[in-house]
């Protein structure tokens, strides 16, 4: 047997071996997937998956959360106009200390 004969033999016998373990593992895949996303019967014998429900229940909370984007963006404003009431505040009361400390000193 040539040497090129038997690297063509080892080259065909290693592709089928990554062949077969890609079979394999797709498998598994496919059988966990199943697991998770499996079908239970739900009411009056119709089918329900677990991955739908999750899909539902994500859409809910994305319904029941979509009103916050817009009174967050006023809470924002305000608490912008606070900030700016308390920076007033601390420069007045640093006008304030310094002209007691002045006084203080006389």
């Amino acid at each position: 047997m040539s040497t090129m004969t038997l690297l063509a033999l080892i080259s065909l016998v290693a592709a089928a071996a990554l062949f077969i373990a890609l079979v394999v593992f797709l498998h598994f895949i496919s059988v966990e997937l199943e697991r998770i996303g499996g079908m239970k019967r739900a009411g009056y014998g119709l089918p329900a998956s677990y991955l739908s429900k999750i899909r539902l229940g994500v859409r809910a909370i994305e319904v029941q959360t979509g009103g916050l984007a817009p009174e967050v963006i006023k809470l924002n404003g305000g608490l912008t106009a606070v900030r700016d009431g308390l920076a007033a505040i601390d420069s007045n009361l640093d006008g304030v200390i310094t002209a007691v400390s002045a006084q203080g000193a006389r």
